[in-house]
């Protein structure tokens, strides 16, 4: 019998930010009904009609192929190193291709700190999939939750709790990698910027500067710098020129105005403003 694990979680587990409600593994062969019998009346779904849940779902597909769509996403080909994420309250379907079948790993968890990745932005329901590739690692964590799941020894909700966060972030690590060598010249675009950002934290140089001299428009670059960064150019550029004013007032005897110019700050009220913004000290302050 392949394992298949629904959880009661209690409200102990909820204060805990993130409680797991179902855990498994399933192999469906080639030519085998899809799902098995053998899930329990609210999580089996016909894929012809899909489902909605309530809590997430993080599924992997180890090997074979099949579809997977969502209500923000249309039909769309998945195959062995595919992750994807169900939503709360999303109308979703998956199924393996007859002429493969799968195998698939997931666990169900909800909670506070989850909602919170969300509404940040970390994920998000129009991406749900993620390429992470196949991978022993993550069918070990997924295997481990399964052993945890079977026991229930005291606390076991906070153990799977951790194995849920450990596969988000190595989730979202693999996915984040694997584009980012899919674009290699862009990404050594971006380097090549922060790298000239270093070297020019004092003097004048701008952003538009920088985008010229490493060729690419100023719209293009911002657009792909804050995508692979979390920050836009011109924040990434001020928070170094904040750090090194740091530095300085740690290390120097120079006055604030002289800092401010040196760091081609507008005035050294403005520079005043934004280290205090980023540091939660006026930069006199800082220097006592």
């Amino acid at each position: 019998m392949k394992p298949i694990k629904y959880i009661v979680e209690g409200e102990r587990d909820a204060l805990w930010g993130l409680s797991i409600t179902t855990t498994g593994f399933e192999k469906i062969g080639q030519g085998e009904e899809y799902p098995t019998n053998r899930h329990i009346d609210s999580y089996w779904f016909s894929p012809d009609t899909g489902r909605v849940l309530h809590e997430y779902q993080l599924v992997y597909i180890s090997e074979g192929s099949g579809t997977f769509e969502s209500k923000s996403i249309p039909k769309t080909k998945i195959g062995a190193g595919t992750m994807f994420l169900l939503f709360p309250g999303e109308w979703h379907t998956y199924k393996p291709d007859k002429e493969q079948g799968w195998t698939q790993y997931w666990i169900g968890f909800k909670g506070a700190n989850m909602d919170l990745r969300v509404k940040n932005g970390f994920f998000h329901k129009d991406s749900p999939i993620f390429n992470v590739g196949v991978t022993d690692e993550i069918v070990s964590l997924y295997m481990r939750a399964i052993d945890v799941a079977e026991h229930e020894h005291a606390y076991f909700q906070q153990m799977l709790a951790g194995i849920v966060n450990y596969l988000l972030g190595i989730t979202y690590i693999l996915d984040k990698n694997n584009r980012l060598n899919e674009n290699k010249h862009l990404v050594d675009k971006i380097n090549q910027a922060r790298i000239l950002m270093h070297e020019n934290i004092e003097g004048t140089k701008t952003i538009q500067d920088i985008a010229d001299e490493i060729g690419v428009s100023y719209s293009t670059f911002r657009k792909n710098f804050k995508k692979y960064t979390g920050l836009s150019p011109a924040s990434y550029f001020q928070d170094l020129k904040l750090q090194r004013a740091k530095d300085l007032l740690r290390s120097t005897q120079m006055s604030i105005k002289e800092i401010a110019y040196l760091l081609d700050f507008e005035t050294p009220d403005y520079f005043s403003t934004q280290f205090r913004k980023k540091v939660g000290k006026r930069p006199s302050d800082f220097r006592l």
